[in-house]
């Protein structure tokens, strides 16, 4: 045992060595089919690493991003994707499990073979079919002795066949009281008994069960006509619920169940990569965002010294007086305070997108710069088509909608399991079963032994297939709890679910409706906003151009200066907070609609496997300047 414990080892470890170069899923051994059962299938391995598309993208201590680079990356090394992407491989499992059928049966005892009894062999067999033992009777020796095992509800057969096979060698020795029969005071037999059962569940809520049992027995009575002797016997035997558990639509619930969720599996999983692939959109424009607010905080910086360098000039030409020197510092160590401010909020937008794009941060990537390739657009017009036209297309390619409609389905299903219980329990039962004697003459019995018995196994076997000695049964079990109320009550909790999850998802289907409107009205609002912003960072502009004019005339005043600069950083950040309204409202109206993958060339195939098929590169940049 140890030794193909060791081989099975060494295949495996074979196996993982190439274990990177596997798709994501779960394969099968190669080895023979009769092994393959027996052997671990090769699931892939955890991948704690980036993908080589990182450190194409690197370039002189700067990390260079487009949408699709930080989408790619994304979709290759986010960890709670990695995490999802174990789910369609679990539901296969879970579907292979289901088509192997209910429990397992219990396994015969070795110590009930032992002092098992073959009607007619032996001693003892004599006794016992005279009527004169206190066994059961009959072509019952060798009982399994399978153990019964019950849950609550409707159980699918083992659709599996098992084979199960027992053999026991026992030395006994018996005293005998009576010595008419046995003609000694002590019987010493050596009995070797084997037991062979293969059973198989049916769909139809039955199971078939074929068993072969072979006794071989030698003892030192001289009143046995054959000893040694071998006494074979083979039986079929079917049993099949006729009321409760019958059915195969009842039976394959699981099958069918299993094979939706195979299906919804995916979909979920494309929910979630749609989720991270949003998410990542709406990081990637928040740098963008950032670092536009950052540029604006540093030209008012800039603005800010300027101005301050013109003024000591002024007061030194005592066109202005020194009082007003304070003033402009003052400005300046404000605007450097908003830059800082800024400048921070950059980096910590940088180091949420990095987390979403990699699976280790190691100390290059979480030094590097974002640098963003990618400008927030927005287009002349948006073009939405009408509300209930997006309501149908969302229907459609929602995730989540077809993920619930798979849930409905799944539980529609599952109530057979509780309504089926409600019937009573008939069940039948047939059994058919050939018996066969052979053995060795012994001629100090005192008689002469019938010559059709002479032989050995295969003379036993001869009488067996030529059914010289056939035996028949057949029966049938009925049961009904007085009551039920332990069924009613599990299928009124299973019934008033199922219509609870059908309210639940036109809740759903509603609450879709009122988010499409609702990201129908944040993008109109967020252009609407755009627009005015940049007509009100222009107007500052020019208002700030007119006072410096009037300022060098002698016209404005300091003050009148000093709060145009502010308000013209004011008007910038409006302005580049409306582009990341604009941006992040499209977003969810994509995501709400279920276009995020389709708009952004991602598709649910390169999610599955973590690999997008696109090439990235860095653009060609000189010292880290582009």
């Amino acid at each position: 045992m140890s030794s193909v414990r060791g081989l099975l080892s060494l295949i495996c470890l074979a196996s993982l060595l190439n274990a990177q170069d596997l798709p994501f899923t779960v394969q099968k051994p190669k080895a023979p089919a009769v092994l393959r059962p027996y052997l671990p299938q090769i699931v892939p391995p955890v991948r704690l690493y980036n993908s080589n598309r990182l450190s194409t993208l690197m370039r002189a201590g700067k990390l260079y991003l487009t949408v699709q680079d930080a989408i790619a990356l994304a979709v290759e090394n986010n960890l709670g994707l990695e995490i999802n992407r174990y789910g369609p491989l679990l539901a296969q499992s879970a579907l292979e499990r289901a088509q192997a059928g209910g429990p397992l049966r219990g396994v015969p005892s070795a110590s009930a073979q032992v002092s098992s009894v073959n009607a007619g062999v032996g001693v003892n067999g004599s006794t016992q079919s005279a009527g004169l033992g206190g066994g059961g009777g009959g072509g019952n020796g060798g009982s399994s002795g399978n153990a019964a095992i019950q849950q609550v509800g409707a159980i699918t057969p083992n659709l599996d066949p098992v084979l199960q096979s027992t053999t026991t060698q026992a030395h006994l020795t018996q005293p005998q009281a009576n010595t008419v029969l046995s003609q000694t005071n002590a019987l010493v037999q050596k009995v070797r008994t084997t037991n062979s059962v293969v059973q198989m569940g049916l769909l139809t809520g039955g199971t078939v069960q074929f068993r072969n049992y072979e006794q071989r027995l030698s003892e030192n009575s001289p009143s046995d006509s054959l000893n040694p002797a071998v006494g074979p016997h083979m039986d079929i035997a079917l049993r099949q619920n006729l009321l409760q558990g019958f059915g195969v639509r009842l039976n394959d619930r699981n099958i069918r169940i299993s094979m939706i969720n195979v299906t919804a599996s995916r979909e979920s999983f494309r929910s979630q990569l749609l989720d991270v692939v949003a998410g990542v959109v709406s990081q990637y424009w928040d740098v963008v965002t950032a670092n536009d607010e950052m540029k604006a905080r540093q030209q008012s910086q800039q603005n800010a010294e300027k101005f301050f360098e013109d003024t000591k000039k002024e007061i030194a030409a005592g066109a202005l007086p020194r009082v007003e020197l304070p003033r402009a510092q003052a400005e300046v160590a404000t605007r450097r305070q908003d830059l800082t401010i800024a400048l921070a909020n950059l980096r910590q937008r940088e180091y949420a997108l990095k987390e979403s794009l990699v699976r280790v941060l190691d100390p290059a990537v979480e030094a590097a710069e974002i640098v963003p390739l990618d400008r927030i657009q927005i287009p002349d017009t948006d073009d939405l088509p009408p509300l209930r036209q997006l309501v149908s297309t969302a229907m459609a390619k929602r995730p989540d909608v077809l993920v619930s409609a798979f849930r409905d389905q799944t539980s529609e299903i599952a109530l057979l399991g509780t309504e089926n219980p409600l019937l009573p329990n008939l069940q039948v039962t047939a059994q058919s079963f050939n018996r066969g004697v052979a053995g060795t003459p012994q001629a100090s019995s005192g008689g002469q032994a019938n010559p059709y018995f002479s032989g050995g196994y295969g003379t036993a076997l001869g009488q067996i297939f030529r059914r010289n000695f056939p035996n028949y049964s057949a029966g049938a079990s009925f049961s009904i709890p007085i009551g039920n109320r332990t069924a009613q009550g599990d299928y009124g909790i299973d019934q008033l679910q199922y219509r609870q999850s059908q309210v639940s998802s036109q809740r759903d289907i509603n609450n879709i409706v009122v988010d499409i409107s609702a990201r129908m009205s944040a993008v109109r609002q967020a252009r609407s906003r755009h627009t005015a912003a940049v007509n009100t960072r222009a107007l500052q502009e020019q208002l700030l151009a007119a006072d410096r004019t009037k300022f060098a005339s002698g016209i404005a005043t300091f003050n009148d200066i000093i709060n145009d600069q502010r308000a013209l950083v004011t008007a910038q950040i409006s302005e580049v907070n409306a582009l990341s309204s604009y941006a992040r409202a499209r977003v969810s109206l994509d995501q709400t609609l279920g276009e995020t993958l389709e708009r952004n060339g991602v598709s649910l195939e390169e999610g599955l496997k973590g690999k997008v098929n696109r090439e990235s590169r860095a653009p060609d940049v000189v010292a880290g300047k582009k």
